[in-house]
């Protein structure tokens, strides 16, 4: 399937020229990199939490605190993301560090989804029981989501 007829008309669109002349790609970068703290500050946090770190600190009280800065960075981020790309789709759809971003927040934002679906319910009890898998996954959390940064500020020199 060509995707590019797609990019082009997402270039040409209202939001595309708007993105290139003026204020609107500045300022969505600003609110991209925004989105980005409360994304991955929170999320950062919360895994180094169910990976053992401040265990005075309730594990199912920190997820309550964290994860609604989390999703609104998340939807911030998105939201914007689609700004900023909607500026030169057709040359971001080829890069390689692009692809290869868009493929870590998607695995990320999995990994994020099946721990809530799996492992949510273990946080009252996570120091006494923490599930092996649901510790791995904290860790691949760790990962994704710095992954995603790098990309992210990569796609400028590729």
């Amino acid at each position: 399937m060509d995707l590019m007829p797609w990019m082009q008309a997402l270039e040409d669109s209202a939001l595309g020229q708007w993105m290139r002349a003026g204020w609107g790609y500045p300022a969505a970068n600003v609110l991209h990199l925004v989105g980005l703290v409360l994304l991955v500050g929170p999320i950062c946090l919360l895994d180094l939490r169910l990976l053992g770190l401040g265990r005075s600190l309730n594990a199912l009280q920190v997820s309550r605190l964290l994860t609604p800065w989390a999703i609104s960075g998340l939807l911030l981020t998105l939201a914007t993301g689609v700004m900023l790309f909607a500026a030169d789709a057709s040359a971001l759809l080829g890069n390689r560090m692009m692809q290869f971003k868009l493929l870590a927040v998607t695995l990320a934002v999995l990994n994020a989804l099946l721990f809530r679906a799996r492992h949510a319910h273990h946080l009252p009890h996570w120091d006494r029981h923490p599930p092996p898998i649901g510790k791995l996954s904290a860790a691949l959390s760790l990962c994704l989501w710095p992954a995603v940064l790098v990309a992210g500020r990569m796609i400028a020199y590729t």
